[in-house]
């Protein structure tokens, strides 16, 4: 997979009480990743990016909301979500360290 791919399979990292819970629990991160991003592309983006070793991917695709707005129905954009766990012993950090 080349470096520009790389960058554009992780949109960035998923921040919620869920994913904070996960996390801890099952040693699981959340990303948000590209509609057309596979599971092999988001294991090897995960791995070249933060240098830790993947064991397993889950891919959730979620439907963007209907809402009603002042000029009518308006609809928010599809997402995705990657769950991605880590080895035993790993962890990423997104805190950005001085």
């Amino acid at each position: 997979m080349n470096q520009e791919r790389i960058f554009t399979v992780l949109r960035g990292p998923h921040v919620s009480e869920k994913a904070t819970v996960v996390a801890d629990r099952d040693n699981q991160y959340v990303f948000k990743v590209a509609s057309d991003a596979t599971k092999p592309e988001i294991k090897a983006a995960v791995e070249a990016l933060f240098e830790v070793s993947v064991t397993k991917v889950n891919v959730v695709n979620l439907k963007g909301k209907t809402k009603r707005t002042a000029r009518g129905m308006g609809r928010r954009s599809d997402t995705r979500k990657a769950y991605v766990t880590l080895a035993e012993g790993q962890e990423i950090s997104f805190v950005a360290s001085e």
